[in-house]
């Protein structure tokens, strides 16, 4: 039975965004084959929304690219590449010249394939994906998109500077309650060797008595 053992996911992800007419690149990252001698199939599918799903291109098990659908004509082969990296464990999946219908989600399916009784058996199955947001070369040129652009850029900014100050503060606290801790011990260390001389002092006096009582006394 196939199962879903495959550990797949997507980067950059959960969303990325890009201009239009900017090149994109997506990992599909793998891991968690039951075999490792077992080869792997890798599929993108493309869905504009839940409901609609098409698959672009597929690399087969022996490593030949495939394309499927309206990703078929040459317009599309020049644009979408499937590339294999870190021997079959990352594969590259590029899409050059982006415009306004690549917008949507982007799922990296992969299924592990491995030799049984000498035929090919599918072993498990792996899913993941990301969502690529087009920004249009218009929007990107209004005065308002780049005011909003900015002000998005002030508050990550401020996070940012948020999260260093909340990060020294954190640090501050623990130093002091290191030195803290350190005065402590060194206290209670410092009070132990307090007693315990006072205690070789008392012993010291009550020898000296009992040899001066003993010196006294008429033989």
């Amino acid at each position: 039975d196939v199962c879903e053992a495959l550990n797949v996911t997507v980067s950059p992800g959960p969303m990325v965004r890009y201009s239009e007419g900017d090149n994109a690149t997506l990992y599909c990252h793998i891991s968690q084959k039951r075999k490792t001698d077992n080869l792997l199939a890798v599929r993108w599918v493309f869905a504009a929304s839940p409901t609609q799903e098409y698959l672009m291109i597929k690399m087969t098990k022996f490593g030949s690219v495939q394309y499927y659908g309206n990703y078929t004509n040459n317009f599309h082969k020049q644009r979408l590449h499937l590339l294999k990296e870190k021997h079959g464990t990352m594969y590259k999946f590029l899409i050059l010249s982006l415009q306004q219908t690549d917008q949507g989600h982007y799922i990296c399916k992969v299924q592990e394939i491995g030799k049984h009784r000498n035929k090919w058996t599918a072993w498990s199955n792996g899913t993941a994906a990301t969502e690529i947001r087009v920004i249009s070369s218009k929007s990107s040129g209004d005065p308002t998109f780049k005011k909003n652009h900015e002000a998005w850029k002030f508050f990550e900014d401020l996070y940012m500077y948020a999260v260093f100050v909340c990060s020294i503060g954190i640090i501050s606290v623990l130093l002091f309650t290191l030195v803290i801790l350190c005065q402590s011990l060194l206290n209670k260390r410092r009070s132990t060797v307090k007693h315990q001389e006072i205690k070789i002092s008392e012993a010291a006096v009550e020898e000296t008595s009992v040899t001066d009582a003993v010196s006294t006394r008429p033989i």
